[in-house]
């Protein structure tokens, strides 16, 4: 055993009661790693995060992860409107009473009968008033800055059926304008912002029938939170989809991305939001999203194919800190989960504390599945050099 494995599995146990109070400063001090990243391109503490969802849309839950140590969190989505409050995509704002947390087995040729965990909902976005989503908003912001976690709104704006041929520019100027003017009230840098392709997208056949029209998204979408009165202060990224299409329409998603330019580039990308069956039914509700081995199995093998320029922040199956160093090794330089947070406490070595607390430690910590273990081993591979950062990690080891 190295001198480092012994280390983390020291530390390992020394932590399941509690994390150290500077986690980023111990883990410097102790193992020579900074965990010092970015999302997109704004500085993060840490790369660990909580994607959008039913774990991200009231304050007492982003105090518990800011106070627990994310470096990040990504809101609740809401469905955008225009000064009137009329929102063209009101059918996503449908409340969510429960969510479902249910063993997966992979089906996928590489992860066939490999277990994992998915979580199942029934609501989609933001269910009440836009005002009370600014008044979350604002007051997320002020938890965030004391605690230097980083929050990021999420939206759905407007996105053309195939037999529209107008863009409800109404919904992206009302909508961005007022996030930005609580975002402007805490801080003068430019507010990252995240445009969700949600997976239920792939579930209605009247969108995402026609590649070309998903391909109009990617190209026109920036343009239009760009154009606003406040565009030129938006970090604009796009959270994509897995569409119902084949892996190499994936990989032309992403490319359109990269391959556009001014207003029409998007400052970073999120990938891939997760898979969707149209078969399963949930309370009621046939075809839901879902996780587990098969989206983290696709998602690395599309990004694996990816040469891109534009920063990357990864989500899907992102449940040990392995997981989490695979999509470092495809540039991922943030990483966000959900699921994660809702694993039975079993799963868990760390048993004081909140569950953002144990998710921490199990995902830097554990002595198999381990974040530091895996940054360890590659950086005595390639002899890195000490506080090496993990944007620096992110650019040595992502295809060329």
């Amino acid at each position: 055993m190295s001198s480092y494995q012994s280390q983390i599995l020291e530390d390992f146990e020394r932590f399941k009661h509690a994390l150290p109070d500077n986690l980023e400063e111990y883990i410097l001090e102790q193992y020579a790693i900074s965990l010092a990243s970015t999302y997109g391109n704004l500085a993060i503490k840490n790369p660990f995060g909580k994607a959008s969802g039913q774990l991200s849309l009231n304050a007492n839950q982003i105090e518990r992860d800011a106070r627990s140590g994310l470096g990040f969190a990504v809101l609740k989505t809401v469905i955008a409107q225009d000064a009137s409050g009329a929102q063209s995509m009101k059918a996503w704002a449908i409340p969510a009473a429960r969510m479902t947390v249910e063993e997966i087995i992979g089906t996928r040729e590489t992860v066939r009968g490999e277990k994992g965990w998915t979580v199942t909902w029934k609501g989609r976005g933001w269910s009440e008033t836009f005002e009370a989503y600014l008044e979350f908003f604002d007051r997320a912001l002020e938890i965030g800055r004391k605690n230097e976690t980083l929050v990021i709104p999420s939206v759905k704006y407007h996105l053309p059926r195939p037999d529209e041929n107008v863009w409800r520019s109404s919904e992206y100027e009302f909508t961005t304008g007022k996030l930005y003017e609580v975002w402007n009230k805490h801080n003068a840098s430019p507010m990252p912002l995240e445009k969700d392709f949600s997976p239920t997208l792939a579930g209605d056949m009247n969108f995402s029938r026609e590649r070309e029209n998903i391909l109009s998204w990617l190209r026109e979408v920036p343009s239009q939170i760009h154009k606003t009165s406040v565009g030129p202060n938006i970090h604009l990224g796009l959270k994509i989809f897995n569409a119902a299409h084949s892996d190499d329409f994936q990989l032309e998603m992403l490319n359109m991305c990269e391959s556009t330019s001014g207003q029409e580039r998007a400052d970073y990308v999120i990938y891939g939001n997760r898979l969707f069956d149209p078969n399963k039914e949930y309370e009621g509700v046939s075809g839901v999203a879902f996780g587990g081995p098969d989206l983290s199995d696709r998602n690395l093998s599309i990004l694996s194919q990816w040469r891109h320029s534009l920063p990357l922040s990864a989500t899907g199956n992102i449940t040990t800190g392995k997981m989490a160093f695979e999509y470092l090794k495809r540039g991922a330089t943030s990483f966000q989960m959900h699921t994660l947070f809702q694993l039975p406490d079993s799963e868990f070595e760390m048993k004081g504390g909140t569950r953002t607390a144990r998710a921490l430690h199990r995902l830097l910590f554990h002595p198999q599945d381990g974040f530091l273990l895996c940054v360890l081993h590659e950086k005595e591979v390639r002899a890195w050099r000490d506080s090496i950062s993990i944007p620096e990690m992110a650019a040595q080891l992502r295809p060329s």
